[in-house]
């Protein structure tokens, strides 16, 4: 009842906490009905999958991709968290983790993590980013290395060949590529042509693909988040960037409280002064979880004794490839060879 009514409340805010709180996120334009429909079958979906996925050897080789990640990264045995649940339930794994646990034990799980293509994409996505897997370019933080694996929900087949496209604030809240009175210094003309924690990644012929990054910051009234956008059909350009396709899926990946609050416990992200918000109170963390088979976080271990030797986290989603939502795509600026340039027809995040 008390999450309830929370969402409640947070529905009739959302008009005027957009404009108040810098870095806001406009609420989705999907209806709750389409948005419940799609959480139901897709669940479905995908919980029928597990079967077909095992039999062609895709869970295995997934597995063995992250366990070989882990093992590049990782420097002793350590904890391991394992975000099972959603919001408001203990995310701490059971499971002690050494280096002689299984592969199949630590990483290998049924694909049933779902997410609403229909999340919002935030005011901040910009257009043209180059396709990397290393987006830190030298920024301070706790090293991120995420994978994700990409599942069609029609087919139960692993989709190769999407282009994930990913991005997220850095340690003290500022996205890089934008300029804008709600990121940071208004004034700062050069964070237009920065490039900072965002890029694309192919998925391979089991449906992953993965980044190095550094874990995000946080900044007025949004928990700790990482923005998802998927490409179909996308082609590469000479300068290693996409054009054309459809986008499938929107949405947006969140991590375990307790991890976030080690994170902000280290430099320089116990630097910043902006109140912290919490995942149970994160109006898009409810939107994308209010109904029980979505789950939009990371499943996560520790690389070495100390969260600054960084974060390994890994996530399975399900998505609808025939599904379009490239009206709600709407970006900021577009990266370009002369730099960053402003989207003056976007009324989303960029200071008009």
């Amino acid at each position: 009842m008390q999450l309830l009514q929370l969402k409640q409340a947070i529905a009739l805010s959302l008009a005027g906490f957009a404009m108040a709180h810098p870095g806001a996120h406009e609420p989705s334009s999907f209806t709750d009905v389409s948005k419940r429909a799609f959480l139901h079958n897709a669940h479905r979906s995908l919980s029928q999958c597990a079967g077909q996925l095992k039999r062609n050897g895709v869970l295995e080789r997934a597995a063995s991709r992250r366990a070989a990640v882990f093992e590049q990264y990782k420097k002793r045995s350590l904890g391991l968290r394992d975000t099972e649940q959603v919001v408001n339930t203990s995310h701490h794994s059971s499971l002690d983790v050494t280096l002689n646990t299984p592969e199949s034990e630590l990483f290998s799980k049924d694909p049933v993590c779902i997410l609403a293509p229909e999340g919002e994409v935030g005011p901040f996505w910009v257009k043209g980013e180059l396709i990397r897997h290393d987006l830190s370019d030298g920024e301070p933080g706790v090293p991120l290395y995420i994978d994700g694996q990409f599942i069609d929900i029609n087919t139960c087949e692993p989709i190769q060949d999407l282009y994930w496209d990913v991005w997220n604030c850095n340690s003290t809240g500022i996205y890089s590529g934008v300029q804008s009175s709600m990121n940071g210094n208004v004034n700062d003309t050069s964070n237009l042509d920065k490039t900072f924690l965002r890029g694309i990644q192919k998925t391979d012929a089991d449906g992953v693909a993965g980044f190095k990054t550094v874990f995000p910051g946080h900044y007025s009234g949004r928990a700790t988040h990482v923005h998802v956008i998927a490409h179909l059909g996308a082609q590469v350009l000479a300068n290693n960037t996409l054009t054309g396709g459809h986008i499938p899926h929107i949405g947006q990946l969140f991590f375990d409280q307790d991890l976030i609050s080690q994170v902000e416990a280290t430099y320089p992200y116990n630097t910043s002064t902006v109140a912290i918000t919490e995942n149970a109170d994160d109006h898009v963390v409810i939107v994308e979880t209010e109904d029980s088979n979505s789950d939009p976080f990371f499943e996560y271990a520790l690389l070495g004794d100390s969260i600054e030797d960084g974060v390994f986290g890994w996530i399975t989603l399900g998505i609808n490839v025939t599904a379009s939502h490239d009206s709600s795509a709407t970006y900021a600026a577009s990266l370009t060879s002369s730099g960053g340039v402003v989207n003056e027809d976007s009324s989303s995040g960029v200071d008009m």
